[in-house]
Parts: C-alpha cells; structure tokens; sequence
C-alpha cells in the first residue's frame, strides 16, 4: 500500500512552496562558506552547459520572432554564449560579496545588564515574477541563496523554455554541493491561475518581487495577499542646465538613451533649459539621429529641428508618461531648473533622473528636490543597477520606499531579529 505525502492533495505551486520552506529552513543557518561554494557550482555548471542553455532559448526566442514580439523584447529575452559567460561572472562576484546574514545591525548592553543585539536574517522564501528576461531566473537564484532565502522563480510563458533550463542547471548545481535543491524552484505552470496561486501563498511565500512592465507589477501589488516589494517601472529623465557643458551633455544623453534601449534605467525624457536650447538642442538631435533614436518633440523642440539629421515627431500628453523601451526619446524645453524638477514630479516613475550642470548650486537643489531612487549628477542615467553600485547582481530595483528603496542587493534580502541574552533576569 503507497502512503500519500500529507502534499499530495495540494496543488503543484502549493507543493512548491511547501518544499520552498523546508529548503529556506536547512539553508538559513549554513555559513557562508557552503552557500559560496554552491553558487561557484552554479557559475561553472552554466558555462559547461552553455549550449544546453542556448538551445532551449532558441526555441524561446523563435516562438517570440513568429508571435510578432518586440524587438527590445527578443533582445531581453535573448541568451547567447557570451551573455551566458557573463551571467556566470554575476554568480561568482555574488559568491565573493560579503554575507549579509548574522551582520550585527546595532546592538549594546542595556542598563540591567541585558546583551541586546539586533541580527541580520533571511527572508524565508521569496516569490520572483517576472517577464522574458531568463537572466533574472539566475540573478535571483544567485542572490536568494547567497542571502539564505529559497526562490520561487515565476517567469513568463514567453521564456518557459529558457527558464526551465537555466532551473534546472542551478538545481544540479546546487544539490550536487550539498545544499537543498528546493531552495530553487521553478512555479509550475505556465497558466495566469499559477501565479494567482503564488500571490495567494501567504503563511508560505514571505515575500514577493514583481519584475517587468507597468501592468505586471501594478497587478501584483493589486492582487497579491503575499507582502510586495515593488519594482517600477523606468520613465527615467536628463535634464541639461542652463550651465551644462554641452560635449558633456551629448555624452551623457545618448548613453542614457541608446546604450540599452530595452532596461529599465535608460533614460525616456529629455528635459532642455531654455538658455541653452540653442547652443544644446541641434548637436544633440544629431547625436540621437546617428544612434537611431526618434524624438518625440514639444513646440520648442521641434523649431531647433530644422536643418538637423534628427527623425522628429511631434509630441502627444502621452509620450511625457512612456516608458517606450524602444528608440525613442520624449523632449521637451523648459524655462528653468524649477520646471525641470515640476515636469519630473509630474511624470516620472520615481527610478532615476539625471542632471547634467556645471553649477554645484544647481545641482545640489536638484538632488534635494527630486524625489526618485537615484539622483545623477554629471552621470548617466545607466549607472543605476546593483552591479554598477557594486552591489553585484541585483534583485531589481525598488521605487518603493518600504522595505528597500533602489537596487536591491544582498543587504535587501535580509530582515532582522533581536537576541536578547541575560543571566536570570526577569522583568520587575
């Protein structure tokens, strides 16, 4: 006669969540040096299995090219070799980084004697949802161990073949150094009612991330039962000051927009004092026509246009909202420093804004009123991503302001709890 598992009546994502919290029992207490080694196993299985990997994201990848998909999706969905190899590089600087678990926070010894100390600790499990970018499933399963949490990875559908792979590589790795294979999992299914369920988890998922555009994460933070942190979305702005060097300016400007079109920090808006709009406006539209960008252009914009290479369209209300992912840049020309800061309030998402000056009384009133997750100054909106910070590979990016704030890295991965030792005491 079999005998059931007291399991075996749940659903699969409920399973998975159970083994999920066995997994980030056993995995909270092992010291740094296991959890290190099994993510060098990682990195040195996805290399060695490298064509493995690039074949389940062919299929991937063909599938999005005959649905009609974005190009800036089939580049965020896309694994080739050499971006393998540099995913692996990710896993072995997370394995190098300083563990964040048992880092004392604050502790003393209180006036009866009592040693209070104030510990970091994992999460328990976390809950990742996520679009087609298969390179998350590996950036969360890096920083989810080397912070002692389990991970329940949630892709989409678009990238199951790339996500199923890459799971099952990590596992292999991580079983085969003596850690849970569970603390890795891949949500079963590829149904909307699989991530219902995981966002109903609570009392077994402790957290959720949600990853990816406007309408995922709005629906997770929505539905969800489980505790969020929140991702936004990028409608990140430079804005150019009356006292910008303008070479500076350029450089800046195309490297926020054109680097990497289909991510998050990329910049979306382009903001123009008006006192160098003329000096400023027709080298920069040349520069973003030669690296293929369309500027979607208020009045004041488009009158600095003519005679330019530049492909202008003008503006609509919504362009000013648009995270476009895409070639594409909103501009607009403004009368001060002030209405370059009450544009941003309006409009943007809260990840990263940008201003490029050479007055440091400019730039620190800018950095005291913009109220996003990263203020540059002189510097490329690109900047703003964990392993830039030298966080190493990052979680994501939160434009919350509870419990993290900005690119999540390990440190964001942790809560606390207090020790509280004595000697006989009991409280008058």
């Amino acid at each position: 006669m079999t005998t059931l598992s007291p399991y075996d009546s749940l659903s699969p994502v409920t399973q998975a969540a159970y083994r999920a919290r066995a997994a980030a029992a056993d995995l909270a207490p092992l010291p740094r040096a296991d959890k290190d080694d099994a993510l060098l196993a990682v990195a040195d299985a996805l290399e060695v299995r490298t064509a493995e990997i690039v074949a389940a994201n062919a299929r991937d990848v063909a599938k999005a090219r005959e649905t009609g998909t974005s190009e800036s999706i089939v580049d965020r969905l896309t694994l080739t070799p050499e971006r393998v190899r540099a995913i692996a590089a990710d896993v072995r600087d997370v394995a190098k980084l300083p563990d964040p678990v048992g880092e004392v926070v604050r502790g003393n010894t209180l006036p009866n004697g009592i040693d209070l100390r104030q510990v970091r600790v994992p999460l328990g499990v976390v809950g990742i949802i996520y679009e087609a970018r298969p390179n998350v499933t590996v950036d969360a399963a890096a920083l989810c161990l080397k912070s002692g949490n389990a991970v329940l990875l949630r892709g989409s559908a678009s990238a199951y073949e790339s996500n199923t792979a890459l799971v099952r590589v990590i596992r292999d790795a991580v079983g085969g150094a003596g850690l849970p294979a569970d603390a890795v999992q891949l949500v079963p299914g590829e149904s909307r009612e699989s991530v219902r369920e995981l966002m109903r988890a609570r009392g077994l998922v402790d957290v959720l991330i949600p990853r990816g555009g406007a309408s995922l994460i709005q629906t997770v933070v929505s539905e969800s039962t489980v505790p969020v942190i929140e991702t936004g979305t990028g409608n990140c702005h430079v804005y150019v000051d009356a006292d910008a060097d303008i070479d500076m300016a350029i450089g800046i400007l195309v490297n926020s927009k054109a680097q990497r079109v289909s991510v998050c920090n990329a910049a979306e808006t382009l903001l123009v004092h008006q006192d160098i709009a003329a000096a400023f406006l027709p080298r920069a539209l040349d520069a973003l026509a030669e690296a293929g960008v369309t500027v979607h252009a208020d009045p004041r914009v488009l009158a600095h246009a003519e005679g330019t290479k530049a492909t202008v369209v003008e503006a609509v209300p919504e362009d000013w909202e648009t995270e476009y992912l895409s070639y594409d840049i909103a501009a607009a020309v403004v009368d001060s420093l002030d209405k370059a800061v009450e544009h941003i309030r309006l409009w943007s998402s809260g990840h990263t804004e940008a201003i490029v000056t050479t007055s440091q009384q400019a730039a620190r009133r800018f950095t005291r009123l913009v109220d996003s997750t990263t203020v540059a100054v002189n510097a490329s909106t690109r900047f703003t991503d964990g392993g830039q910070f030298g966080f190493g590979a990052e979680i994501g990016i939160s434009t919350q302001k509870l419990h993290a704030r900005g690119p999540m890295g390990l440190p964001e991965l942790t809560s606390t709890k207090y020790i509280v030792t004595g000697d006989g005491h009991v409280r008058p």
